[in-house]
């Protein structure tokens, strides 16, 4: 009987507290400029003759990823195609460049706010750049592709007409990530790519069961990677959520009769700290040249040699090659590393010099830099394993595709499966630590 009254109790709390927190207002915002986002993928550009590049992307497995990520936009050929890609894309490029060049870092580290807008005011410059690149490719693609153009339909307007439309499609999606994550839940980039995934899945189960239906060995076989999938997820599960404690000792300072300080803490570093970061730019890394090799192919180059040196790097960067996980797992490792190494709570010196300052110590560890080696060793090896671990798993799935000959459920794989989890976690926690930070503050207004 207590622990009923203890659960209502709970219940009401919570409730109290998602309707002060202003979280209903957020989540319906978010909701909201995601069904914009839907609906955007449903509008074709002008011109196109949707079943050509259906037909085409049906067979083609580079274009059906790139459709997966942009929830059938792609396939469609809508105003959309482009996706949150070359904002993706961009925001990749400029965290390099904030690496490399000095003024970008300074901007990122000191700054402030000032820094930080200049730093996203560049993002979008270069990601109108980006999405003007791909949709001239996108066009010029098109422009090739035998009956993709609607009949009495004047090809130049048409090649002009979709650069734009796909460049302002492209400008729109930024702006639509950019407003779920200023004024909604989550991040609107990773939301957006979540949205496009899930809605593919009743595409993929309607082929899964057309292709099983009358073979029982096939049946087996997709019992057998559901399984593989579910216990992905756990695995998933448990790398977003594992943390390395530090334990942290504070000194003792007496003022006047009262003891402050004295007790134990300790200071929790992410296995992941990238959260699916890592892997959504690894896709977006490998997409960019495999796009433009894909539609370069399609444009049949009449130069032999040149023919030969795109066939050969088309077949490196070939979703079915050995090659493209190879570098699919080497850049996981590596972006997860570069991730890690730009997260404010990750860096040593910054660590170390707060905890000196205010006289705290990692038990038999002198103060200063001997704590900052000592948390850099920590960090660098547990930024290892989560590095390798998160690769591993990104490659479990499409392995047991292909053992199991499941092919039609290869479009929410390893990669989808990493995102649908780590997103759905982020945005989860983000709703806790909203309602945590209202109920913080009603109680310091008490």
């Amino acid at each position: 009987m207590q622990q009923n009254i203890d659960s209502n109790t709970v219940m009401q709390n919570l409730v109290a507290s998602y309707k002060a927190s202003g979280l209903k207002g957020k989540l319906i915002f978010t909701f909201a400029i995601i069904a914009l986002f839907r609906l955007g993928a449903q509008l074709p550009i002008f011109g196109i003759n949707n079943e050509v590049f259906q037909n085409l992307a049906n067979g083609n497995n580079l274009i059906g990823f790139l459709d997966m990520f942009s929830g059938g936009a792609l396939g469609k050929v809508s105003i959309f195609a482009l996706g949150i890609g070359p904002f993706i894309t961009s925001s990749i490029i400029m965290q390099l460049m904030a690496v490399i060049i000095p003024s970008l870092e300074r901007a990122q580290k000191e700054d402030g706010e000032a820094g930080r807008r200049k730093i996203q005011q560049i993002t979008r410059q270069f990601t109108v750049f980006l999405a003007l690149f791909q949709s001239l490719i996108f066009s010029i693609a098109l422009y090739k592709l035998p009956g993709a153009i609607a009949p009495n339909v004047p090809h130049g307007m048409f090649f002009i007409g979709s650069a734009i439309s796909l460049t302002a499609g492209a400008i729109i999606v930024m702006w639509l990530a950019e407003l779920i994550t200023e004024k909604g839940v989550g991040n609107g980039a990773s939301l957006l790519i979540f949205v496009g995934i899930i809605a593919g899945i009743p595409l993929y189960c309607d082929r899964t069961h057309t292709l099983v239906a009358q073979e029982p060995m096939l049946q087996l076989g997709l019992m057998v990677l559901i399984g593989i999938f579910l216990a992905t997820i756990i695995l998933i599960i448990v790398l977003h959520e594992a943390a390395r404690k530090v334990p942290i000792v504070s000194a003792r300072r007496q003022v006047g009769n009262k003891v402050y300080g004295g007790g134990n803490t300790n200071i929790p570093f992410k296995l992941n700290p990238g959260g699916v970061m890592p892997i959504i730019f690894a896709v977006a890394i490998l997409l960019f040249p495999a796009t433009v090799l894909g539609f370069v192919q399609q444009m049949h180059v009449e130069n032999v040699m040149l023919a030969t040196i795109f066939e050969r790097l088309n077949m490196v960067f070939s979703a079915n090659s050995v090659s493209y996980y190879v570098i699919y797992f080497v850049l996981i490792v590596t972006l997860t590393f570069f991730y890690a190494s730009i997260i404010p709570s990750m860096q040593p010196k910054e660590i170390a010099n707060n905890l000196k300052k205010y006289g705290s110590t990692i038990p038999g560890v002198k103060p200063g830099k001997p704590t900052a080696d000592k948390l850099n060793e920590i960090l660098s090896r547990i930024t290892l394993i989560g590095a390798l671990a998160l690769g591993i798993i990104a490659l479990i799935p499409t392995a047991a595709t292909k053992i199991t000959n499941i092919t039609t459920f290869q479009g929410i794989g390893s990669t989808s499966l990493i995102i649908l989890v780590g997103v759905a976690l982020d945005f989860i926690n983000q709703i806790k630590t909203h309602l945590l930070a209202k109920n913080y503050e009603s109680f310091l207004k008490q």
